[in-house]
């Protein structure tokens, strides 16, 4: 027996400016139950101690969250110096104190500069990632520890925002992967000491930014057609991938999972039209056939 649904059809995005102290799973069944919509997720956890940008996906958008976990991230960050904890933040156990160096601005503008680019960082142990299918942060709670393989990452840009000798706040954008906690903690030990997160806020994810964003309290006090209404399209975060209108014919062929024949266009990946109606993303082939990669069905959304 198929399951029986326990909400409406909404399809969109919201981006919700999340509050400290919650799990980014909290807020987002917080704003499910405020819509009732039957299916949604995020695009990447913000941990409790985190604020700031979250993008929430409802309905067929849940289909675009995974394209969406590969975007650029930008982020506000504090640390503190002379302190590391188990967590990488401030919600974690001191297991190491050390002194801080005196240092000046430009002394921190050379440490700055070493981190910014392509580098390799290994994710901290109070992490998503799996090890033996086990959660990192689950070994960690049990007081294991494992080995971690570096990975490749991008700090675009590393900005300093203040500092007094033992804090320093950054302005941060990189790539997808990249883990705030572990670059505070690197840049720590350069410096010759140690640090940890206390603050953190994600301003932006690809596209978005966090002036977009409504808080909890916001979207609370929206009524129902303003909340439809703020919702952010399917297609906004495909917005770099060309796009191509259908006839009533091709659509349906499209629709049903069939390669249809299309010619003059370069083979690649795009968006696929029917009177203005979205209906997926579809791959350009060499042969000059359009294949259906991801099927939208948006026929049924709430208004």
């Amino acid at each position: 027996m198929a399951k029986r649904k326990s909400g409406r059809d909404i399809h969109g995005i919201v981006l919700l400016d999340k509050r400290l102290g919650i799990s980014s799973n909290k807020a987002l069944q917080e704003v499910r139950r405020l819509l009732n919509a039957n299916k949604a997720g995020h695009t990447g956890s913000l941990d409790p101690l985190a604020t700031g940008l979250l993008p929430l996906c409802f309905g067929e958008a849940t289909k675009v969250s995974a394209l969406m976990l590969d975007d650029d991230k930008r982020y506000q960050v504090t640390l503190q110096l002379g302190v590391m904890t188990d967590t990488g933040d401030s919600e974690g156990t001191v297991i190491r104190e050390m002194p801080v160096p005196t240092f000046s601005e430009a002394d921190l503008q050379v440490y700055l500069q070493r981190f910014t680019g392509v580098i390799d960082q290994v994710p901290p142990m109070y992490s998503a990632l799996k090890h033996q299918g086990k959660k990192l942060y689950e070994l960690a709670r049990e007081g294991k520890t494992v080995d971690r393989q570096a990975r490749r990452i991008t700090i675009y840009a590393l900005h300093l925002l203040d500092f007094d000798q033992d804090r320093i706040t950054l302005d941060v954008s990189c790539s997808k992967g990249t883990y705030i906690r572990s670059l505070a903690e690197d840049l720590g030990l350069a410096m010759g000491s140690c640090a940890t997160v206390t603050a953190l806020r994600r301003t932006a994810a690809g596209m978005f930014n966090i002036e977009q964003a409504y808080t909890w309290e916001q979207l609370q006090a929206m009524n129902e057609s303003e909340l439809l209404s703020n919702l952010i399209a399917v297609d906004a975060p495909l917005s770099q991938i060309p796009a191509i209108s259908l006839s009533p014919e091709q659509a349906s062929h499209i629709n049903h999972g069939q390669p249809i024949r299309i010619s003059g266009l370069t083979p690649g990946a795009v968006r696929m039209y029917h009177d203005q109606t979205f209906l997926g993303l579809g791959e350009i082939l060499l042969d000059d056939k359009l294949a259906p990669k991801k099927i939208f069905n948006l026929s049924h959304q709430v208004v």
